[in-house]
């Protein structure tokens, strides 16, 4: 019979025990071996069962037990320490507060995602993105950080995966119980549940409770609309991440953002934590924060919109995570301006100036689409890509929002992604790494960086090194074996007929793994181009290949289950599938396995579509060496000291199949003679490839401290955060009603302001050549219409220019005013221009609008630059 209510009974631990409540609820266990290890020794077979969920286990396990170890002097010391070292963790300063300049960094950080990827414990994730954000986070925590991360509660998740007897995704939506997971309501002071309210179209409500998850040291604020005082459409707002049509996600993104700042302000009312300075915009799904941002400064401080827009600019950091437009959610513009309004959210707001800010107003862009994106890149006064390749793509693909201005110099700036070492790192590298340098040194290397540390590595024994590599791959080929077989009894096979999983992988063999989502640009089966050439590398006598691959399609994406179908369906060729798997369900718990038991990380993207790619890294943190095109990370830090680089078909248009067949080729040919050859060279007198594990080496003394989550968060800090919180600082009620009024004056002046002179006044070259050290003085005339000098900057940009006369690598020298203005508010400008580089060079001028309180010059997107000048256009250097 089915139940009518499910509710949770929770166990009551004896006294001396109760410790350890507070211990599951707090999720640094997840990265932290010495507390999973002290669980695991409550019940081991429990703790299997619970999949290494200590709330789980703890609701679990047999009073009789408890009971037990309640008396068990050993385990109650072991927990003694365990409660000091997590108190020690959260309350003793870190790196931030060790910052000589603690007191400019910013107090509260608000980090806004769709998804976390935490633990497996906690499935609110779909893939990189929430890893990513759930790395962000705990990095975060090791070094002190004040964050505050904010997302929602999907009572299905995203996914579980299986597969038919044919091989097709099926999809399963198993209920979580926010009472059986890591996490506890907030509450206010009287006990109630503290929620949030959204006002929709035709006087609905949509209403949402406040669960916090503890993340070592930060608050995870996650937003659960199933609330009884919901009607039906708004308690099913957060049942699914990513699921439902435009105006159930357009409803996520709304609670998500809008609410979310609600959510900030109870948690920091009831807390005392310091409210906010800096807020943090993980993709554009959260987008809608900076409405809230500016509906408070409208109603709080009075501020008009353009000022308030201002205000909530100064303090936001937006960063990017797709390199192509189809990533991006668009919404209907109709559909925006429904859920705003007098008569919805944000009343008060004019909604022509919500529609504005999401508007794709720039040639190419789609008039009747409301951006979430632009909407994210408008209300952010600092952006970011997260790689330095993405970077770039970044400038280029958002180019539209600058007209003017090259995408070089595109306000989108790169930090890297990282990933949180402790997560990643198998127990057994740690281990090894702890016995070269000390575990203190180790975790600090681990979390903090800095080379000094990662250096002790190349010291440690050519044996040691390969005898952790053999353990981890043996441990693999176990968890393959146990995925398989529970796959294959889930496609509705019989025990008797899977006697061959047995043997299925050898831990002699070269491992090579592939796991990610399964979009079509990440190419799953591009190693399938050549079936033929593919099996041989699997059955070579001499040298074989095995290969674990995993990964989902999402759930509408019948395309990428049909490359899902392809590659399960040559897997399970009874002639191959002891050398290759697919195992479903990919997640967290999969991949702390994956990573480490791998020999070598396939990547094989279309470049440059990527953004970062962070399974690598994870991968390389193992001791895993990459294979990969070069897109994402792997473009910025790739050696050959430490993987291999596939070569790319770049130029050949929309030739795809083309393109996929020489880049396979390519991968056929580095596995065949570069890849394998290395692994099977076992030609010294110690019988071991040395080679190879120099290589592993050098992935873990150059990749280890670059690749850290630790580096990123520090880069965050320094570059955005921080800046973030002085303007923020800056920008009081006055200030940015200033400079929103120096904005308007600018934008109305600025169709009159014009270069409409240059000319080289001294050391002019003669005959198209110049001397290497030669100065020009440049004397420039410019027309401001009614902006003075104080508004602008004027500029020579110079640098080698290619056949088109386009400067490459410029750089930028302010000139300065030496006459003026004349009766039409013109103006000269004057400054010497140094020829510091050989070969074709040319300059130019340009005038751009200067205000303190401007991240850059690029900000207003105003830019003017002569049209016709008597300069010429290139100098050749001798």
């Amino acid at each position: 019979m089915k139940a009518i209510r499910r509710f949770t009974v929770r166990p009551v631990l004896p006294e001396p025990l109760v410790p350890l409540a507070e211990l599951a609820r707090n999720l640094r266990w997840s990265w932290h071996t010495e507390t999973r290890e002290l669980f695991q020794s409550v019940d081991p077979e429990g703790w299997q069962a619970a999949a290494g969920d200590p709330v789980r286990l703890l609701g679990a396990v047999p009073a009789a037990r408890l009971a037990e170890l309640a008396a068990d002097r050993r385990f109650l010391r072991r927990l003694a320490v365990a409660v000091a070292d997590l108190d020690d963790y959260l309350h003793g300063g870190r790196w931030y507060q060790s910052q000589e300049n603690v007191a400019d960094l910013p107090a509260g950080i608000a980090y806004f995602s769709p998804e976390f990827g935490i633990t497996a414990a906690l499935p609110q994730y779909s893939g990189g993105l929430g890893i990513l954000a759930g790395d962000h986070l705990k990095a975060a925590s090791d070094l002190g950080v004040p964050l505050i991360g904010v997302g929602l509660l999907y009572r299905h998740g995203y996914f579980r995966q299986s597969l038919s007897r044919d091989g097709w995704q099926q999809e399963h939506y198993p209920v979580l119980d926010p009472n059986e997971l890591p996490v506890s309501l907030l509450r206010e002071d009287d006990g109630a549940p503290a929620r949030v309210s959204l006002t929709l179209p035709g006087g609905r409500s949509l209403h949402a409770h406040v669960w916090q998850a503890r993340v070592g040291r930060v608050p995870l604020l996650l937003l659960d609309s199933d609330v009884e005082d919901n009607d039906a459409v708004a308690r099913e707002v957060t049942d699914r991440l990513y699921g439902g049509g435009s105006d159930h996600r357009l409803l996520q993104e709304m609670l998500l953002g809008i609410g979310g700042v609600r959510a900030v302000r109870t948690y920091c009312r009831i807390t005392g934590h310091p409210d906010p300075e800096v807020f943090h915009t993980n993709e554009g799904h959260a987008g809608f924060l900076g409405l809230e941002r500016i509906r408070e400064l409208e109603g709080e401080r009075g501020l008009g919109f353009d000022a308030a827009v201002e205000a909530v600019r100064a303090g936001t950091v937006f960063t990017t995570h797709t390199p192509v437009p189809a990533g991006i959610d668009r919404f209907e513009r109709a559909l925006v301006a429904r859920h705003f309004g007098e008569a919805a959210e944000l009343a008060g707001v004019p909604v022509d100036r919500i529609l504005e800010l999401g508007a794709e107003s720039y040639p190419g862009g789609d008039p009747g689409v409301f951006n979430m994106a632009v909407m994210g890149l408008r209300l952010a006064q600092r952006a970011n890509g997260v790689s330095t390749l993405h970077g770039a793509v970044s400038r280029g693909m958002f180019a539209g929002l600058w007209p003017g201005f090259d995408p070089v110099d595109v306000p989108i700036a790169s930090v890297t992604n990282g990933v949180h070492a402790p997560t990643w790192v198998a127990p057994e590298v740690m281990r090894l790494g702890a016995r070269q340098i000390g575990s203190g040194r180790t975790e600090d290397a681990l979390t903090v960086g800095g080379s000094a540390r990662w250096d002790a590595v190349a010291q440690i024994a050519d044996q040691d090194v390969w005898d952790v590599r053999r353990v981890l791959r043996e441990q693999l080929v176990q968890e393959v074996r146990d995925r398989l077989r529970a796959s294959w009894k889930q496609r509705g096979a019989a025990d008797a007929e899977l006697g061959w999983v047995d043997s299925v992988l050898d831990p002699d063999v070269l491992t090579i793994g592939f796991a990610r989502r399964v979009p079509s640009y990440k190419r799953l089966t591009l190693m399938l181009r050549d079936p033929e050439r593919l099996r041989r590398l699997l059955l070579d006598p001499d040298r074989p290949v095995q290969i674990v691959v995993a990964g989902k399609a999402h759930p509408a994406d019948d395309g990428g289950k049909r490359l899902v179908q392809e590659l399960v369906r040559f897997s399970d060729d009874p002639r191959v599938r002891h050398r290759i798997v697919f195992l479903p369900d990919y997640g967290m718990a999969m991949a702390q396995k994956l990573y480490p038991g791998c020999d070598v990380w396939l990547n094989n993207p279309l470049r440059p579509l990527e953004a970062c790619g962070t399974s690598g890294m994870k991968a390389a943190l193992n001791g895993c060496l990459n294979l990969s095109v070069l897109d994402g990370w792997w473009d910025e830090w790739f050696e050959p000291d430490f993987g291999w680089a596939i070569p790319t078909a770049d130029g050949l248009g929309t030739d795809e199949d083309r393109r996929d067949d020489l880049e396979a080729g390519a991968l056929y040919e580095l596995i065949e003679n570069r890849v394998a050859p290395r692994f099977y060279d076992r030609t010294g007198r110690t019988g071991l490839p040395v080679r190879w594990i120099e290589m592993v080496r050098r992935t873990l003394v150059s990749l280890g401290p670059k690749v850290l989550a630790g580096r990123m968060v520090r880069e965050y800090v320094e570059r955005l955060y921080t800046p973030a919180a002085r303007s923020h600082r800056a920008l009081t009620a006055d200030a940015a009603r200033d400079l929103a009024w120096w904005k308007g004056r600018v934008r109305a002046a600025w169709s009159r302001v014009a270069v409409e002179h240059v000319e080289a006044v001294a050391a002019a070259p003669v005959g198209g050549t110049a001397e290497l050290g030669a100065t020009l003085t440049l004397r420039v005339r410019v027309a401001l219409d009614s902006l003075t000098p104080e508004d602008v900057e004027v500029q020579a940009v110079a640098g080698r220019v290619d056949a088109q006369d386009v400067i490459r690598d410029g750089r930028s020298f302010p000139l300065k005013p030496a006459a003026g203005p004349d009766l039409e508010g013109r103006w000269v400008y004057e400054g010497p221009l140094a020829l510091d580089r050989t070969g074709p060079f040319g300059y130019t001028v340009r005038v751009l609008p200067s205000h303190p309180l401007l991240a850059t010059p690029a900000e207003l997107g105003l830019v003017a630059a002569p049209v016709n000048t008597e300069a010429p256009g290139g100098v050749l250097l001798r």
